[in-house]
């Protein structure tokens, strides 16, 4: 099928050709639907140009959000290695399945900005575009002579948004770091673990998507709407680290408010209550459960024939252990399968903890669309469920400097 892109800035129209998911994994054709309904198509960002000078993750995933529901995103790569995501392994077509994920639907340009051909190149991208997205670390742009107060004497209208550690400001703003140091300097790592044992690093990266990638999504679609009443870009200043100790809600205030500093396992919600645990059945499998409201404890306490835990559901930290480990005696009597065949009949909120595999083949995974295959590429689908105008993958992510040709002016 053909699908025709709306008209860049510069007049021009591209033609692609390829099949179409919206984000609840149903293939459409928008020139059929145009035709049967006598309409266009619209997606909700399909107007909007991106330049991404972003590595890695939280960037990528960030741009990743508006490309697959329409903003035309320009990886702006090093000629010679380009997004160092690229050689993860494994791969799929000698680029990275990680890379493949994150940069669906993006386009690539291969430019050196520290060479100045390739820098005014690059400005006059700057001309033309809405939104500009790095995670250089503060002060790298203004080397290079390209930070935001030169960019917005170029594109007044221009939304600069830069995902860093720290932010712009404060004594930590060039410091190097990962994820486990934003964690760890959040006070969330220091919540992690079990009682009296060492933080445990998560699995997943916390602070580079829940406290960068999805703040900086924010701040854009913000910026944008401002920029409609004001006619004016602005500087978006994402501090990964901000952003998971925004996440601190159901913790933090209690100690601003009393001063009790907060124990590792001790919490309601990490360790502190048999009723929100996690407990290893007789084949060596896992059950979470999260038995939080008392109607849901009482069930589950019925269940596994403890009755006498019924009014014991917020007892002192001490009892709670020992509840846990008569509980934990009890949930190794069976496997995980007949300990969920008995809480399938009731709700006691408890489920499975899931391998991979097992995820893959979820019903309710499987339901949502959540996963997509492609031209041998698994995807991750967006979980952003728009109901009129929804996201949808539309392209297998580009090769380095793919679209050189397309966005930058030949020598004369």
């Amino acid at each position: 099928m053909v699908w025709q892109m709306p008209p860049s800035s510069n007049g021009s129209n591209k033609r692609f050709e390829f099949e179409v998911w919206d984000s609840w994994g149903h293939i459409i054709n928008p020139i059929n639907s145009m035709r049967k309904r006598g309409c266009t198509i619209t997606m909700p960002l399909q107007s909007i140009r991106v330049l991404d000078l972003s590595r890695l993750l939280p960037g990528p995933f960030c741009t990743m959000i508006l490309a697959d529901f329409g903003a035309e995103v320009i990886k702006i790569e090093e000629p010679k290695y380009g997004d160092y995501a690229r050689g993860y392994e494994p791969k799929v077509d000698h680029t990275s399945v990680m890379f493949h994920s994150l940069n669906r639907n993006k386009k690539s340009v291969a430019l050196n900005l520290k060479e100045e051909d390739d820098q005014q190149k690059f400005l006059e991208l700057v001309k033309e575009a809405d939104v500009l997205v790095e995670s250089f670390r503060p002060g790298v742009m203004e080397r290079l002579g390209l930070h935001y107060e030169v960019l917005k004497e170029i594109n007044p209208r221009l939304v600069y948004c830069a995902i860093t550690g720290y932010g712009q400001t404060g004594p930590y703003a060039h410091l190097p770091g990962h994820d486990i140091n934003y964690i760890s300097y959040a006070g969330l790592l220091h919540l992690m673990g079990e009682r009296e044992g060492k933080p445990i690093v998560p699995s997943v990266q916390v602070a580079d998507i829940g406290g960068g990638a999805y703040p900086a999504v924010v701040g854009i679609l913000l910026a944008l709407m401002e920029r409609e009443k004001s006619g004016q870009g602005q500087f978006v200043d994402i501090s990964m680290m901000d952003g998971v100790l925004s996440w601190l809600q159901a913790t933090l205030p209690n100690y601003l408010m009393t001063g009790e500093e907060v124990k590792r396992g001790e919490q309601m919600l990490s360790g502190g209550l048999a009723c929100y645990e996690v407990y290893q059945t007789k084949d060596g499998r896992w059950i979470s459960v999260g038995a939080l409201e008392p109607k849901f404890w009482k069930v589950f306490c019925e269940t596994i024939g403890k009755q006498e835990y019924i009014g014991k559901q917020f007892v002192p930290i001490d009892e709670q252990y020992r509840m846990k480990h008569e509980i934990q005696s009890i949930i190794f009597t069976k496997t995980l399968d007949e300990w969920m065949e008995l809480f399938e009949k009731v709700e006691a909120c408890v489920s499975p903890v899931l391998s991979f595999s097992e995820l893959e083949k979820n019903p309710q995974v499987q339901s949502r669309k959540m996963i997509q295959e492609k031209q041998n590429l698994k995807y991750i689908s967006n979980p952003i469920k728009l109901s009129r105008t929804p996201g949808a993958i539309q392209s297998r992510a580009p090769k380095l400097g793919e679209h050189n040709d397309v966005f930058l002016k030949k020598e004369e």
